[in-house]
């Protein structure tokens, strides 16, 4: 197994150097180096690079350009995470009114198995999600501020309160394993069917994983593709052998999603400090253009039209 040996700052310039990049300001790039990590920013280097299998870079690529992509992604992330943080915050808002005012507002009643899906296949994920829901309820009644105030005051925790100390994957998780009854009547709330909604919230629990890890966001692709929708045909996007070329398992999958879950007022802005951010890397970029990173984010030229298509337009036609 080949090892990697630690570089120091000026060793880490001296490879970006014999890469072909342009250092303009040594101490500037040191400071960014040992802020950012060479190794986080070096996986922004791809767009600049000659080829894949030329690996240096193209000529007259910078380090400022290079950086300016890495905080583009850093802006797009926090513009995307804020707006994730928001379908969350709804979600949970949403399946917790409608799973108490079913089947009541205490950790007795609606941790009842008989309140979900009676699946075969579905028992043992609805069992370790059971379970998982049960220790949050231990771990937090006594440490988070809201829960305690229920257990103390009350004896017990409703899934209002209890939703607020859930992670976005268990209450993805959660919505797998309802019955069909109460996953279509949370979808309906949507406008989407339970199967679309099943398949959305593992990708935007994912995503916002990412975002708040810090993990690369623009570049990014799903595991798995989402079908088509009526934004994919009134934005005219390409098709391969039948397949829509973007919009399927790349970033912008993720934006169609957000626009189907999101309010239009609340997409609208997300389009604007998108837009704001793409522009800023725009004013940036010398060797490369912006079309070559919006390709590899998978958006359409005409993407900022999606915030302008109203969902009551569509369902009236």
């Amino acid at each position: 197994m080949i090892e990697k040996n630690f570089k120091n700052l000026n060793e880490q310039l001296e490879i970006l150097k014999h890469k072909g990049m342009i250092i303009r300001d040594d101490n500037y790039a040191k400071k960014v180096l040992l802020r950012e990590n060479y190794f986080f920013l070096n996986g922004y280097r791809h767009l600049f690079l000659r080829s894949d299998e030329d690996r240096h870079f193209k000529e007259g690529t910078t380090f400022e350009e290079m950086y300016s992509l890495f905080l583009f992604d850093r802006s797009f992330r926090n513009v995307i995470f804020k707006y994730l943080l928001v379908i969350e915050n709804n979600l949970k808002s949403i399946i917790s009114y409608q799973l108490s005012k079913k089947y009541g507002y205490r950790e007795r009643d609606y941790l009842k198995q008989k309140n979900f899906t009676k699946r075969p296949d579905k028992q043992a994920q609805l069992n370790d999600l059971l379970k998982k829901m049960k220790r949050q309820i231990r771990v937090n009644g006594s440490q988070h501020s809201a829960t305690l105030h229920y257990v103390s005051n009350y004896g017990y925790i409703p899934l209002w309160i209890l939703v607020k100390v859930l992670s976005f994957g268990i209450v993805s998780e959660m919505f797998q394993i309802l019955k069909d009854e109460d996953k279509d009547d949370i979808a309906k709330l949507y406008e989407l069917d339970s199967e679309t909604l099943t398949v959305y919230l593992p990708i935007l629990a994912n995503y916002r994983n990412l975002c708040a890890h810090e993990d690369i966001l623009y570049e990014n692709k799903t595991q798995k593709c989402i079908e088509d929708t009526v934004y994919h045909q009134l934005l005219k996007i390409d098709k391969k052998d039948d397949e829509y070329i973007k919009g399927k398992n790349d970033l912008f999958a993720l934006i169609i999603i957000m626009k189907q879950i999101l309010s239009y007022e609340e997409f609208k802005n997300m389009t604007l400090e998108l837009d704001n951010v793409i522009e800023t890397l725009n004013y940036n970029l010398y060797t490369i253009k912006i079309d070559k990173v919006l390709e590899r984010m998978g958006f359409p030229k005409n993407w900022k039209d999606l915030a302008n298509i109203e969902r009551e337009s569509i369902n009236n036609e």
